[in-house]
This record gives structure tokens, C-alpha cells and sequence, in this order.
């Protein structure tokens, strides 16, 4: 059995964590007894691409749809990767390895994922990237991804009818993360639009669980 693990789900741009948590009554198997969940509310802030309003947002979007030429905001991106990476390193300090740590998020929350993932400087369980994009392109911030983080496996899900993050986003993923040098399984979902389906979830589960570390 798994010594613990830690699950982090990141929601979309205006949702909240509580709304996200009926996710975790999916993880149905033993090897999720011992697993902690968080379901992180993003702060509420000013969006350029809704016209400047405020809403739940964990870091700025210039334009909707997003397609794979968006621009990227990040500097404030940066910002949001710090928050998570404290929320990790307190559960490493808790004593979870980082190998049964394991990063998802949907749409903005997935493209947070995926950067907060490449950033950390230890190798995690996993993350998984619903719908989501890449949000960064600088190389001064692809020097910074460690040989650590490169091996940890990602994992990316989207929809084909997505029209608010378009199919073509997702797919500039897998070749960017193979010129970073990593590893991606990427899934793609015909007819889903911008939303999550059991079938994603039921695959994410059977991933997580055949990366988990046991204790002995």
C-alpha cells in the first residue's frame, strides 16, 4: 500500500475548488484510502480577455478562445506557479514523497498544471493537463525546468469540439514538451467540448494509480 499520496485539482477560470470536489468520489480504489485531496479556490482578480472584470482567476488570459499563437501573461503565470509550489512543498514537508504527488487541472487550472509541474524542482508523480494549454514560452523560463522535473510523466486529455480552448492548443503540447526534452500521453476526445467527461476521469484514475509509490 501507498505510504499517502496528495491529489491537487485546479478548476477553470470563474469556478471555485468546492464545486470541483464530487471528482475525488471517482477514486474508488483502495489505493486512494490514503490519499489527501485539495481543491484550491483561485483568488479573485481583474481578466483582460473578459473585459477586465473580476472573477476567480489563478492568473491573467489576454484572448478567448485560446489557440495554440495565444499570447502569454507570465509574469503574473509565475506568480500563480509559486502558490502551488508552496502547497506542495507543505505536503513534502508533512512527509509525502514527491512521487505521490500529483498535479491536474482543468483548463486554466490544467495549464497551471503543466507549469507548475515543469517548474517544481523534483521529480512529482504526475500531472495532468484537461483542456488546457501551454502558458509560457520564454527560454529563460524553459532553462529554468530541471533534469528532476523533465522525468515526471504528463499527462494531457482534450476534447476535439473544444471551442474556448481550441483542440489545436492542446495539441501544440506533446511537441513542445518533447523539445523540453519530456515525456506526454496525450488523449484526445471526439465530440467533447470545453468540459470534462467520465471517461477522462476514469482513465486519470487508472493512470494515478499505476504511478503510485508503495511504502515498502
Amino acid at each position: 500500500m501507498a505510504s499517502g499520496s496528495f491529489i491537487l485539482w485546479l478548476h477553470g477560470l470563474g469556478d471555485s475548488g468546492p464545486a470541483n470536489e464530487p471528482i475525488k468520489s471517482l477514486f474508488t480504489s483502495p489505493q486512494f484510502a490514503n490519499t489527501r485531496w485539495s481543491f484550491p479556490s483561485a483568488p479573485s482578480q481583474p481578466v483582460t480577455c473578459n473585459y477586465g472584470a473580476l472573477m476567480p482567476s489563478w492568473f491573467d488570459i489576454h484572448e478567448i478562445p485560446v489557440t495554440a499563437n495565444s499570447p502569454v501573461d507570465e509574469s503574473s503565470l509565475l506568480k500563480a506557479v509559486q502558490s502551488v509550489h508552496s502547497m506542495i512543498d507543505k505536503e513534502l514537508a508533512a512527509g509525502i514523497d514527491p512521487k505521490n504527488v500529483f498535479l491536474c487541472g482543468f483548463s486554466q487550472g490544467g495549464a497551471l498544471t503543466l507549469a507548475s509541474g515543469l517548474l517544481y524542482p523534483k521529480t512529482l508523480g504526475g500531472g495532468a493537463v484537461f483542456s488546457g494549454w501551454v502558458p509560457f514560452n520564454s527560454s529563460s523560463i524553459i532553462e529554468r525546468i530541471t533534469p528532476e522535473a523533465k522525468r515526471t510523466p504528463i499527462l494531457w486529455s482534450h476534447g476535439i469540439a473544444d471551442g474556448t480552448v481550441l483542440f489545436e492548443a492542446g495539441q501544440a503540447g506533446p511537441p513542445f514538451l518533447q523539445h523540453v526534452g519530456m515525456n506526454c500521453e496525450f488523449k484526445a476526445y471526439p465530440g467533447l467540448e470545453h468540459s470534462l467527461n467520465s471517461q477522462e476521469l476514469q482513465h486519470l484514475e487508472s493512470w494515478i494509480k499505476s504511478r503510485l509509490q508503495s511504502s515498502s
